[in-house]
C-alpha cells in the first residue's frame, strides 16, 4: 500500500514500467492498494549489484469490469515479459503481487527462474470485506491504513489520502473489489505442490493481513522455499525495514549463478 510514483520511466503506453539496470531481471509486483514507489529500496540497491530491476504499472483500474480479476492481471504480466522479451526472470511479489507471481510460476515455467514472496495473498489475506464500510469516513481509512504497519506512523498522509481516494472513487472502488474477491476464489493451497522453482519468503511476523502462519503454510506447501522473518515488521517489510529486506534478499539471490544464463528470448 503506497502512492505510485509521479514518473514512469519507460512511457510505453502498452505496458508502462520502470526498468534500470543489467543483468538478471527482477521483476517487481505490487500489491491491490499499492504502487511502483513501494519498491524504491529495491529499485535503489540492485542494479548497482547486477541486476536489471524491472517494475510494471499493473492495470487494476484500466480492464473492462468484467475482465478485471487476478487471473486477466496475470496474463497481462506474461504478455509484458513477453513483450520484453524476457525469461527466466525472478519474480518478486507484495500481497496481490506474489499471488500473481505464483499463478505466473506454475502456467509458465520457461519465464521464471524463482518466485519471491512477502506479505503474499493466495492462502489467506485479511481484507476490508465484501465492501468498504465507512469508506467515508477518513479516521476509519486512516486506521486501516495503519494496521497494515506494524509502525503506523509509516502510514503518512500522504498515503492515506491516496487509498481515501481510491475507495471512493466509485469506479476504482468497484474493480478494487471484484479483483479482491477473485484472488480469494483464487486459493492456491492445491496449485503450490507443482510450483519446483525456488522460493524466498520474507515476512514480517507482526502481519496482521497475511499472518504468520500464512507463512508457515507457504513454506510447508512450497517443495523448494525457504522462509526469513522480519521482526516488529507488517504486511509490506521492503517498506517497513528495507535495508533488512534488502540484505535477505541479496544473501539469497547470491545462492544462484546468473553469469551464464540467457535472460533474453531471442528475437
Amino acid at each position: 500500500m503506497m502512492c505510485i510514483f509521479n514518473f514512469i520511466e519507460n512511457k510505453d503506453k502498452k505496458f508502462p514500467h520502470i526498468k534500470k539496470g543489467k543483468g538478471h531481471p527482477l521483476i517487481l509486483l505490487h500489491g491491490l492498494m499499492g504502487g511502483l514507489s513501494n519498491f524504491e529500496a529495491l529499485l535503489d540497491f540492485f542494479p548497482k549489484r547486477g541486476y536489471q530491476v524491472i517494475i510494471p504499472s499493473l492495470p487494476l483500474y484500466n480492464m473492462p469490469l468484467f475482465l478485471t480479476n487476478i487471473y486477466n492481471i496475470s496474463k497481462y504480466v506474461i504478455r509484458f515479459l513477453m513483450e520484453i522479451r524476457i525469461k527466466k526472470a525472478t519474480l518478486i511479489g507484495n500481497s496481490l503481487g506474489g499471488h500473481i507471481a505464483l499463478i505466473i510460476a506454475k502456467k509458465r515455467i520457461d519465464l521464471v527462474h524463482s518466485v519471491v514472496l512477502t506479505g503474499s495473498s493466495g492462502l489467506f489475506e485479511k481484507a476490508f470485506g465484501d465492501a468498504f464500510p465507512k469508506r467515508e469516513n477518513y479516521e476509519y481509512i486512516r486506521k486501516k491504513s495503519q494496521e497494515v504497519f506494524y509502525d503506523p506512523n509509516i502510514a503518512t498522509k500522504e498515503l492515506v489520502d491516496e487509498v481515501f481516494h481510491i475507495v471512493n472513487d466509485k469506479k476504482k472502488g468497484i474493480k478494487i473489489l471484484y479483483i479482491a474477491k477473485s484472488a480469494m476464489k483464487s486459493n492456491m493451497s492445491k496449485d503450490l505442490s507443482v510450483i519446483h522453482q525456488p522460493i524466498c519468503l520474507i515476512w514480517g511476523k507482526q502481519d496482521h493481513v497475511t499472518p504468520p502462519g500464512v507463512a508457515k503454510e507457504f513454506h510447508r506447501l512450497l517443495p523448494h522455499s525457504e522462509l526469513y522473518w522480519i521482526d516488529k515488521c507488517g504486511h509490506v517489510p521492503m517498506m517497513e525495514h528495507p535495508k533488512i529486506f534488502v540484505n535477505i534478499l541479496e544473501k539469497w539471490l547470491s545462492k544462484f549463478d546468473f553469469n551464464h544464463e540467457n535472460y533474453f528470448c531471442k528475437i
